[in-house]
């Protein structure tokens, strides 16, 4: 049963500005967060990416922040009291968007933090005071070291997509953070999974907290048809281009498991003629905000993604999600097919198994519950373009112009040239009589080939075809 925004005991600025984004009725992590937050208790929750965290956080946080609005100009009069800590620039940057358009008619002030930046923009804007800090560990403790940020007033912290943190490695810095923050505080811990170092985290920091669930662990959203195809490495750039075509797809996300074979895979969509555009950890800042700004408003069709780099991104409507490359990590396999079927729309994800890949697919059947089942992909063979090796042009065996009966073709051929094989290199190689594993082509001294008899060089006394007829030595000096 759908809950309406209308029920919630929220400020009036709140309520306009939820109005203004057209929200009417809550997610289910958002009816059960929202009056638990409200209430100022830890807690713990779980839910799949695309269901509305952000709001279920953000919203009774600005509430209880609200009570202690202040207006003054005085950057002390604004010191952090909440502080929301992410794994990802995109992901900090969106979060932090989300929460100034749900602030938009307080007096409550905000900012984000995090690396690839320039600094100094971002201690300026710390420097005038915020109420609401959001920012990745990193970068944060940058500026805690440069004393740009003091946080002994934080109220409430909040760690989200802290599963993500921990496979990242912010371990160490989340705990160096939190030894800043007053003992006294409410914790929000979000997360997709409650693995026991999710659980061993919780442990340590939260108090008593609430346990809110609104799925499974690790179950993947019913509104994606989730599909396994069998598919050589060498095709998978071509499986993707083919179900593109056959569900009339105009955009999607692409993973692959490494930067480079992101840059890579992007690359060779785009000489395809497809709209496309990289997203990793060796692009600039700069450079993966304009991918996303143009993935958003349509530029780009295709968005090639490593894990890192799209974690926790919210882009709507997105219709499908291929994995290039089955994810090393299961729990990556439910993030990644997050991305498409969000706030209960459909969508497709499209996972190419390729031979080496059968344990990493077992690691997604153990975690989600479910068979997998393993499909062909019947793929067109593409016309070889291109030439042979006699140098005249390729002509293609189906689909191509019938020559003109007379007159002359262009490249100077009147029809499609016959290309002879010779029947000496379809068959299988055979070791020298030596058995020495010679190549059984050994050439004679040098001496023999003075006396310009080739044929007598080889072993098989037959004649070299003549695209492969080796160049006449130069005669010796005869003996006078």
């Amino acid at each position: 049963m759908t809950q309406p925004y209308s029920t919630l005991a929220l400020a009036e600025p709140l309520k306009r500005a939820v109005a203004d984004m057209g929200y009417e009725n809550m997610t289910p992590i958002q009816a059960q967060a929202i009056p638990v937050v409200l209430t100022g208790k830890d807690v713990m929750g779980a839910a799949q990416t695309g269901t509305g965290k952000t709001a279920a956080f953000s919203l009774p946080l600005l509430q209880r922040l609200l009570k202690h609005e202040n207006s003054s100009a005085s950057p002390a009069r604004h010191p952090v009291r909440a502080l929301v800590l992410l794994p990802t620039r995109e992901l900090a940057d969106q979060v932090a968007q989300q929460i100034a358009m749900y602030a938009k008619y307080t007096k409550l002030r905000s900012t984000v933090v995090f690396g690839g930046m320039d600094m100094k923009p971002q201690t300026a804007e710390l420097k005038k005071g915020v109420e609401v800090l959001v920012a990745t560990p990193g970068r944060l403790l940058d500026h805690i070291e440069a004393k740009n940020a003091v946080l002994n007033q934080v109220e409430y912290v909040v760690l989200d997509e802290a599963d993500r943190m921990l496979d990242i490695g912010f371990l160490p810095d989340l705990q160096r953070i939190l030894s800043y923050l007053p003992k006294q505080r409410t914790t929000l811990l979000f997360s997709a999974t409650f693995s026991p170092e999710i659980k061993r985290l919780a442990g340590s920091y939260l108090q008593d907290p609430v346990t809110i669930e609104v799925a499974r662990p690790n179950e993947t959203a019913s509104t994606v048809e989730q599909r396994f195809f069998s598919v050589q490495d060498d095709d998978k750039r071509r499986a993707i281009r083919h179900v593109l075509t056959e569900r009339g797809l105009k955009q999607a996300f692409i993973f692959v498991n490494s930067k480079l074979g992101c840059a890579r895979l992007a690359r060779s969509l785009e000489r395809d003629g497809l709209k496309t555009a990289a997203l990793h950890g060796d692009k600039s800042q700069d450079e993966r905000l304009k991918a996303l700004e143009a993935f958003k408003s349509g530029d780009v069709d295709l968005l090639v993604c490593t894990d890192v780099a799209a974690r926790g991104l919210d882009i709507k409507d997105v219709p499908a999600v291929f994995n290039h490359d089955v994810p090393f990590n299961a729990e990556d396999y439910v993030h990644r097919i997050g991305r498409t079927g969000r706030a209960g729309a459909s969508g497709l994800a499209v996972t190419l198994v390729g031979s080496g890949d059968a344990r990493l697919v077992a690691d997604i059947e153990k975690l989600i519950k479910k068979k997998v089942e393993l499909e062909p992909l019947e793929l067109q063979e593409e016309r070889p373009r291109g030439r042979f090796n006699d140098g005249r042009r390729a002509w293609r065996e189906e689909g191509g112009d019938a020559p003109r009966s007379g007159g002359r073709e262009r490249g100077g051929y009147r029809g499609a040239p016959a290309v002879v094989r010779d029947a000496f290199f379809d068959k299988p190689y055979e070791p020298s009589a030596t058995g020495s594993g010679a190549a059984s082509w050994e050439v004679a001294p040098k001496a023999a080939v003075a006396r310009g008899s080739i044929s007598a060089n080889i072993k098989h006394k037959r004649k070299l075809p003549a695209l492969f007829k080796a160049p006449q030595p130069e005669a010796e000096p005869s003996a006078q």
